[in-house]
Protein backbone atom coordinates (compact mmCIF):
# COMPACT_ATOMS: atom_id res chain seq x y z
CA UNK A 1 0.00 0.00 0.00
CA UNK A 2 0.97 3.39 -1.23
CA UNK A 3 1.57 6.20 1.32
CA UNK A 4 -0.24 9.57 1.26
CA UNK A 5 2.15 12.16 -0.14
CA UNK A 6 0.79 15.00 2.30
CA UNK A 7 3.48 17.15 1.00
CA UNK A 8 2.62 17.24 -2.05
CA UNK A 9 -0.83 18.85 -0.96
CA UNK A 10 -1.42 22.66 -1.44
CA UNK A 11 -2.62 22.45 2.29
CA UNK A 12 -0.13 23.88 5.40
CA UNK A 13 -1.44 21.39 7.77
CA UNK A 14 -0.77 18.31 5.66
CA UNK A 15 2.57 19.30 4.82
CA UNK A 16 2.88 19.71 8.29
CA UNK A 17 1.99 16.48 8.55
CA UNK A 18 4.06 14.87 6.16
CA UNK A 19 6.54 16.04 8.18
CA UNK A 20 5.45 15.31 11.61
CA UNK A 21 2.33 13.39 11.46
CA UNK A 22 3.62 9.89 12.53
CA UNK A 23 3.37 9.82 16.24
CA UNK A 24 6.60 9.16 16.89
CA UNK A 25 7.99 12.16 15.58
CA UNK A 26 6.44 14.51 18.03
CA UNK A 27 7.38 13.07 20.77
CA UNK A 28 11.04 12.82 19.54
CA UNK A 29 11.04 16.44 19.29
CA UNK A 30 9.62 16.56 22.84
CA UNK A 31 12.31 15.09 23.77
CA UNK A 32 14.75 17.24 22.31
CA UNK A 33 13.41 19.94 23.72
CA UNK A 34 13.72 18.95 26.76
CA UNK A 35 17.49 17.98 27.05
CA UNK A 36 17.25 14.19 25.57
CA UNK A 37 19.67 14.44 22.82
CA UNK A 38 21.72 11.30 22.61
CA UNK A 39 19.92 8.46 20.50
CA UNK A 40 20.43 6.22 23.73
CA UNK A 41 18.82 8.86 25.87
CA UNK A 42 15.56 8.52 23.52
CA UNK A 43 15.83 4.93 22.92
CA UNK A 44 15.34 4.69 26.26
CA UNK A 45 12.83 6.81 27.55
CA UNK A 46 10.57 6.62 24.70
CA UNK A 47 10.91 3.08 24.47
CA UNK A 48 11.22 2.67 20.60
CA UNK A 49 12.91 0.38 18.31
CA UNK A 50 16.15 1.21 17.47
CA UNK A 51 15.04 0.90 13.71
CA UNK A 52 12.37 3.23 14.19
CA UNK A 53 13.96 5.74 16.12
CA UNK A 54 16.90 5.90 13.26
CA UNK A 55 14.53 6.05 10.84
CA UNK A 56 12.94 8.79 12.38
CA UNK A 57 15.73 10.95 13.24
CA UNK A 58 17.22 10.77 9.73
CA UNK A 59 14.01 11.88 8.62
CA UNK A 60 13.76 15.26 10.66
CA UNK A 61 17.42 15.53 10.01
CA UNK A 62 16.48 15.67 6.17
CA UNK A 63 13.47 17.66 6.85
CA UNK A 64 15.86 20.15 8.24
CA UNK A 65 14.18 20.11 12.28
CA UNK A 66 16.90 18.35 13.68
CA UNK A 67 21.10 18.63 13.29
CA UNK A 68 22.63 15.98 13.74
CA UNK A 69 26.21 16.70 15.28
CA UNK A 70 29.28 14.51 16.45
CA UNK A 71 30.16 14.89 19.95
CA UNK A 72 32.69 12.29 20.22
CA UNK A 73 34.86 10.85 17.24
CA UNK A 74 36.14 7.39 18.37
CA UNK A 75 33.93 5.96 18.52
CA UNK A 76 31.68 8.20 16.22
CA UNK A 77 29.00 9.22 18.25
CA UNK A 78 25.96 12.19 17.73
CA UNK A 79 23.81 13.82 19.33
CA UNK A 80 20.32 15.99 17.78
CA UNK A 81 19.60 19.75 18.40
CA UNK A 82 16.30 21.38 16.85
CA UNK A 83 17.03 23.49 14.51
CA UNK A 84 15.10 27.16 14.25
CA UNK A 85 12.44 25.32 12.09
CA UNK A 86 12.58 22.53 14.86
CA UNK A 87 12.14 25.56 17.56
CA UNK A 88 9.03 26.69 16.02
CA UNK A 89 7.49 23.73 15.30
CA UNK A 90 7.94 23.33 19.31
CA UNK A 91 5.33 26.26 19.61
CA UNK A 92 3.13 23.55 17.83
CA UNK A 93 3.62 20.95 20.42
CA UNK A 94 2.66 23.42 23.61
CA UNK A 95 -0.24 23.71 21.58
CA UNK A 96 -0.82 20.47 21.55
CA UNK A 97 0.18 19.97 25.21
CA UNK A 98 -2.50 22.67 25.89
CA UNK A 99 -5.36 20.66 24.25
CA UNK A 100 -4.01 17.45 26.35
CA UNK A 101 -3.75 19.07 29.96
CA UNK A 102 -7.55 20.45 29.29
CA UNK A 103 -9.01 17.45 27.79
CA UNK A 104 -7.12 14.48 28.56
CA UNK A 105 -5.11 15.02 31.81
CA UNK A 106 -8.48 14.15 34.27
CA UNK A 107 -7.92 14.60 37.70
CA UNK A 108 -4.13 13.79 38.05
CA UNK A 109 -3.60 17.35 36.41
CA UNK A 110 -1.18 18.00 33.88
CA UNK A 111 1.95 16.04 33.63
CA UNK A 112 4.15 18.84 33.47
CA UNK A 113 4.05 22.57 34.11
CA UNK A 114 5.64 25.42 31.79
CA UNK A 115 7.07 28.60 33.13
CA UNK A 116 7.56 31.62 30.84
CA UNK A 117 10.78 32.81 30.76
CA UNK A 118 9.94 36.49 30.69
CA UNK A 119 7.64 36.68 33.86
CA UNK A 120 9.00 33.66 36.11
CA UNK A 121 4.96 32.59 35.90
CA UNK A 122 3.62 28.89 35.63
CA UNK A 123 1.50 29.49 32.43
CA UNK A 124 0.35 28.23 29.38
CA UNK A 125 0.22 28.50 25.48
CA UNK A 126 -2.80 31.20 24.27
CA UNK A 127 -2.99 31.67 20.45
CA UNK A 128 -2.94 34.99 19.88
CA UNK A 129 -3.69 37.61 16.60
CA UNK A 130 -0.62 38.70 14.90
CA UNK A 131 -1.84 41.97 14.24
CA UNK A 132 -3.95 43.36 17.37
CA UNK A 133 -2.88 40.92 20.01
CA UNK A 134 -6.20 39.61 21.29
CA UNK A 135 -6.93 36.06 21.56
CA UNK A 136 -7.56 33.52 18.26
CA UNK A 137 -8.98 30.64 17.83
CA UNK A 138 -10.55 28.63 15.29
CA UNK A 139 -13.56 30.33 15.69
CA UNK A 140 -12.89 33.89 15.20
CA UNK A 141 -11.14 33.26 11.80
CA UNK A 142 -12.61 33.26 8.21
CA UNK A 143 -10.41 30.85 6.13
CA UNK A 144 -9.60 32.74 2.76
CA UNK A 145 -7.63 31.38 0.04
CA UNK A 146 -4.02 32.17 -0.26
CA UNK A 147 -1.70 33.34 -2.38
CA UNK A 148 -0.29 29.26 -2.75
CA UNK A 149 -4.12 28.08 -3.07
CA UNK A 150 -4.54 25.58 -6.14
CA UNK A 151 -8.27 26.14 -6.61
CA UNK A 152 -9.60 28.51 -3.64
CA UNK A 153 -10.94 28.30 -0.23
CA UNK A 154 -11.75 24.35 -0.32
CA UNK A 155 -8.10 23.53 1.12
CA UNK A 156 -6.79 25.33 4.38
Amino acid sequence: MQRTRFGDMACSIARTLDVVGEPWSPLILRDVYVGMNRFEQLQRDLGISSKVLAERLKWLVENGVLERREYSSRPPRHEYALTAKGEELCDLLLVMARWGDRWTAGEAGPPVLYRHHACGRISHVEPHCSECGRPMHATDVDVLPGPGSKTGADEA
